[in-house]
């Protein structure tokens, strides 16, 4: 029995290892991919020089971490179709996330401002899931809050995006309607972030898709704090063990909720900005979900698909 036991927890990990969907890289889920070589080695007995492979940890970035698209969550290319659409009411430019999310075949349809309750409904017909990046007012009344939670509940992905005090607004108002969470305060932040080493503090989550390719992080600079929630997952504690950015994934439902939207814009090339925009947009595809909406190209290994 414990032979038996032992195989199918080993099977398991196995499975658990390797990428869920082709959609997603051979990374997924690893915050320190390894790769292998193929080395010369003389064997002691023989004196033969032999080939043999070598699995060591991939090369690093000047931020330490994994460098190279192919240690992203997902293939370049996989969303090939799909859109993002983003609600902006912060005024900051988008040029930087809208090419990351391009490298993965995502289109950005987005709005400077609220639009209204039906154009809204519209073109989520046509998207795979809804960014908001809130500012300091309400924009946003309970018709689109109607519309989002549809949205959300037929299980597609949201983000929800504020930052230090009173620059979320929207984001609590959504994110109270959806899964009761609210973010409040303001902190000086301003620090990179590694794998988290104890619960509750200062890190990054470890071995989660969203976290793919990412040992350290950039927390944002001045941010706010999620109030506890038990329906939320943690994922990035800043560096005064405030929590940044939690997800919600329960029910087939995916949303993401972020105190910390300074890292869209202001220092995006510190340590890991790129890669998790990608790899949340990703995540939120909710492809685990909604598998018939890309199918894999054989001559590239990326998914193709028109979007939901």
């Amino acid at each position: 029995m414990h032979k038996l036991l032992t195989s199918l927890w080993a099977g398991c990990l196995l499975f658990l290892a390797a990428p869920a969907l082709a959609q997603y890289s051979q990374a997924a889920g690893q915050n320190a991919p390894m790769v292998q070589t193929r080395e010369q080695h003389r064997d002691e007995k023989t004196g033969q020089v032999v080939d043999r492979v070598v699995e060591k940890e991939a090369s690093k970035d000047r931020h330490g971490n994994a460098q190279g698209n192919q240690f992203d969550l997902a293939v370049d290319g996989a969303f090939e179709g799909q859109t993002v659409a983003v609600i902006q009411l912060y005024p900051f430019p988008f040029d930087l996330p809208k090419a990351a999310l391009k490298e993965k075949g995502f289109s950005v349809y987005r709005w400077t401002g609220a639009p209204s309750p039906e154009e809204l409904a519209a073109a989520l017909k046509k998207s795979s899931q809804l960014w908001i990046i809130a500012d300091s007012s309400r924009h946003l009344n309970d018709r689109h809050l109607a519309v989002i939670k549809k949205f959300f509940d037929d299980g597609h992905g949201v983000y929800l995006w504020g930052d230090n005090e009173p620059y979320y607004a929207d984001a609590n108002a959504v994110g109270q309607a959806l899964v009761g969470v609210t973010m409040r305060g303001d902190l000086r932040g301003d620090q990179t972030v590694g794998l988290q080493q104890q619960p509750g503090k200062a890190g990054v989550l470890r071995r989660h898709l969203l976290t793919t390719g990412l040992e350290y992080i950039y927390e944002g600079i001045t941010i706010a704090t999620i109030e506890g929630n038990e329906k939320l997952t943690p994922l990035i504690y800043g560096s005064a063990d405030n929590l940044v950015a939690a997800f919600y994934d329960r029910d087939g439902k995916r949303l993401i909720f972020d105190g910390g939207f300074t890292r869209l814009y202001n220092k995006w090339d510190t340590a890991g900005t790129g890669r998790y925009v990608k790899n949340a947009a990703a995540w939120l595809a909710n492809v685990e979900r909604f598998p018939a909406h890309a199918s894999v190209n054989p001559k590239s290994g990326a998914a193709t698909g028109g979007a939901r």
